[in-house]
């Protein structure tokens, strides 16, 4: 039996682990709150390691090790400033959300939480979240398609890549559909558990082999000397040998700032069980992407000297792939592959439920013929939903050369500024009213669209065919900032919210200083 047939058979092993699971909660989910929510029944370590697996993606194991490979540990700064984003997350808004949803009128999903936290009865809050939701989550399932297809092209070389877009994106589809959320929850948890063997294992594998740390930074130091990798490879100050801008270090901090605003994993906040046991969950999820985030620069690091030579982002991107298969046993580095593949999936998957449930929950239901549409319905309408999206983005991702990781960045530029301030003071500051957040929500998404276009160099419309002038600033960071802005000045110029919002703000508060 050769090394391929080995690779498929434990790959197909596992495809039919998580498609069981999805199976399983299918004969479990009676309702659309079970669907889209779990029912609010989520265990700490489960809800953890979900929402840091639905974040990370193929990004993980593959763009972060390659970025480290071809220019240096300087390309960490974005896994620290996710690091510290997600840790932030967990500790400020996590249990506020998780109290706050279920005040606000038993709220399941970010959209539906907007329109009860400010009584927005014409539901403009909630038709806008759900649109830039469905809009900006088709392009991110169509970035897991796409990444799939070459995961599965790497690991075997005789699929053709349409074959192997298919059928990553089929098993997808697969779970999410019979079993919604927890389903999607369950099987993150299993794939964060393998991504974080798998990118712990290798790297310490391929250093054992090279001699051990010294060994190692001793060879690092000989391929600089040769001009095989760039000058101050090992320094975080520098990139590709250039020293990194302050402007730079920032753009790439900024990225922590997504969290706040992102609808797949503020979801995890909402369905746990308890409160209380988000403590448990913020050190769990702190650990977990603390440890994988700098074992996947180690991997870049590593790799750079175990297999120099690769050139171009695409070949760097597989140096995670070459040392699993070269340093272990078929069957051990077919685990190890369907990690990678469990990173992309753990991501697509939250995605596409998020997409769903903005259909039938935030947009279906508020017409007159969803209104009186039965739970179950409601939940069969979501499993349809999740077939028609991912359509629509296999569609898109039949273009194996997409830009689509250009549109991830803008599309995580995107939800942070639109709805990540508004999360923040609607959870915060009981003067916010309808007004203001929905001015922060479009002032947010509006700021994203134009310095993306105008003020970066290579924006997504018109690639950079309209750059006025290029700052080299994340569009994050003024999209935020512009937002949070509005959202007070808007909300100090216009009427105070209502004594019933007031109340049920200080209920939370109440809720909030209630001991462990």
């Amino acid at each position: 039996m050769n090394d391929s047939t080995v690779y498929l058979a434990v790959v197909i092993v596992y495809f039919i682990i998580v498609v069981g699971i999805g199976y399983l909660y299918y004969k479990k989910s009676t309702n659309l709150s079970d669907y889209i929510l779990g029912g609010r029944t989520l265990n700490p370590y489960v809800a953890a390691l979900s929402a840091q697996a639905s974040d990370m993606s193929g990004w993980l194991l593959l763009g972060l090790p390659g970025s480290i490979y071809l220019c240096g540990i300087g390309e960490a700064w974005i896994g620290i400033g996710l690091a510290i984003g997600s840790y932030f997350a967990w500790l400020l808004i996590a249990k506020r959300l998780r109290i706050y949803s279920e005040k606000a009128k038993n709220s399941l999903t970010l959209s539906e939480f907007f329109s009860n936290r400010f009584r927005d009865d014409k539901g403009y809050l909630r038709d806008i979240s759900a649109i830039i939701i469905l809009v900006f989550f088709t392009i991110y399932v169509a970035s897991g398609f796409v990444g799939a297809g070459n995961a599965f092209m790497m690991i075997f070389p005789d699929f053709s890549y349409t074959t192997a877009m298919l059928i990553g994106a089929v098993v997808i589809v697969a779970y999410t559909f019979l079993g919604g959320f927890k389903a999607v929850c369950w099987t993150d948890f299993l794939q964060g558990m393998l991504m974080l063997v798998a990118i712990v294992v290798v790297p310490l594998a391929a250093m054992g082999y090279l001699g051990g740390w010294d060994s190692m930074m001793t060879q690092i130091d000989q391929l600089i000397a040769e001009n095989a990798l760039p000058e101050k490879f090992t320094n975080i100050m520098y990139s590709g040998g250039q020293p990194l801008t302050f402007i730079a270090i920032i753009s790439s901090l900024a990225w922590g700032l997504g969290y706040f605003g992102m609808p797949h994993i503020v979801v995890r906040y909402t369905a746990i069980k308890n409160p209380n046991d988000l403590k448990i969950s913020r050190r769990v999820a702190t650990v977990w992407i603390v440890i994988c985030l700098a074992f996947a620069c180690f991997v870049g690091m590593v790799g750079a000297v175990y297999h120099p030579g690769l050139v171009g982002k695409a070949e760097a991107q597989t140096i995670f792939m070459i040392m699993a298969t070269n340093l272990f046993a078929p069957v051990i580095a077919g685990v190890i592959l369907a990690a990678l593949l469990a990173a992309i999936m753990s991501t697509a998957d939250s995605q596409l439920l998020v997409s769903a449930s903005a259909i039938s929950n935030d947009l279906y239901k508020r017409f007159k013929k969803g209104a009186g549409m039965s739970e179950n319905k409601l939940m069969w309408l979501s499993r349809i939903v999740v077939i028609a999206i991912a359509i629509i983005g296999a569609i898109i991702a039949l273009d194996q050369n997409s830009s689509i990781m250009d549109l991830v960045s803008y599309a995580w530029a995107g939800f942070g500024a639109a709805f990540g301030p508004v999360v923040i003071l609607a959870l915060f500051w009981k003067r916010t009213n309808t007004f203001g957040a929905l001015a922060g929500m479009v002032v947010g998404f509006i700021t994203i669209i134009v310095w993306n276009t105008c003020f970066v160099a290579g924006g997504i419309i018109g690639a950079g065919s309209y750059l006025v002038f290029d700052t080299g600033l994340y569009e994050l960071v003024p999209g935020f900032i512009f937002a949070t802005i509005a959202i007070i000045a808007v909300s100090l110029l216009t009427a105070e919210p209502s004594k019933e919002i007031i109340d049920e703000f200080d209920e939370v508060e109440a809720a909030m200083k209630q001991k462990d």
